[in-house]
C-alpha cells in the first residue's frame, strides 16, 4: 500500500505568498496577513505528496486530523517553506510532524494524520451517501 514509507522520511515545499492567500478572504474583518486556512491546506499538501511517491497504483490518502498551531503572522509577499516528517505508521494511518517557517521565523507547527486508501472502494462509498441524500 504504502512501498517504501518508513518513518524518519522528510519532505518540504515552498510557497510564495499572493493576496489570495490572505485571511480577509475568509472574513473581510481580518488582518491582511497569510491565511491559517491555507497553512493548514500547505501542511496538508506536502504529507500528501510525500506518501503519493510510495503509494502503489489504485491507492490514494485521506486526511483523518490535524492538530494545527499558527504561532506567527506572515506579511503577503513572503515565502513560506513547510516541512513534514514521518513519525509513525500504524498499518494505513501514517503520522506526520509539520513545521512552517516564512522568511524570518517559524510560523506554524502540525500533527497531522492521513489514512491510505482503496481508491475505487472509497469512491463507491461517497457515491453511495450521494445517491441516498440525493436520489434521481
Amino acid at each position: 500500500m504504502g512501498e517504501g514509507l518508513t518513518v524518519g522520511m522528510k519532505k518540504e515545499l515552498t510557497l510564495k505568498t499572493l493576496p489570495e492567500h490572505s485571511a480577509q478572504r475568509f472574513f473581510h474583518n481580518l488582518p491582511n496577513v497569510f491565511a491559517t486556512p491555507f497553512l493548514g491546506g500547505l501542511m496538508e499538501q506536502v504529507c500528501a505528496a510525500l506518501i503519493d511517491e510510495h503509494l502503489e497504483p489504485g491507492m490514494q490518502s485521506v486526511g483523518m486530523s490535524m492538530d494545527l498551531k499558527h504561532l506567527a503572522p506572515t506579511p503577503l509577499g513572503m515565502e513560506i517553506k513547510v516541512v513534514c516528517e514521518v513519525t509513525a505508521i500504524e498499518g494505513r494511518k501514517v503520522i506526520f510532524k509539520v513545521e512552517a517557517f516564512d522568511e524570518v521565523e517559524k510560523i506554524g507547527e502540525a500533527t497531522h494524520g492521513r489514512f491510505l486508501i482503496k481508491a475505487d472502494k472509497f469512491n463507491a462509498r461517497v457515491m453511495e451517501k450521494a445517491r441516498k441524500n440525493f436520489p434521481s
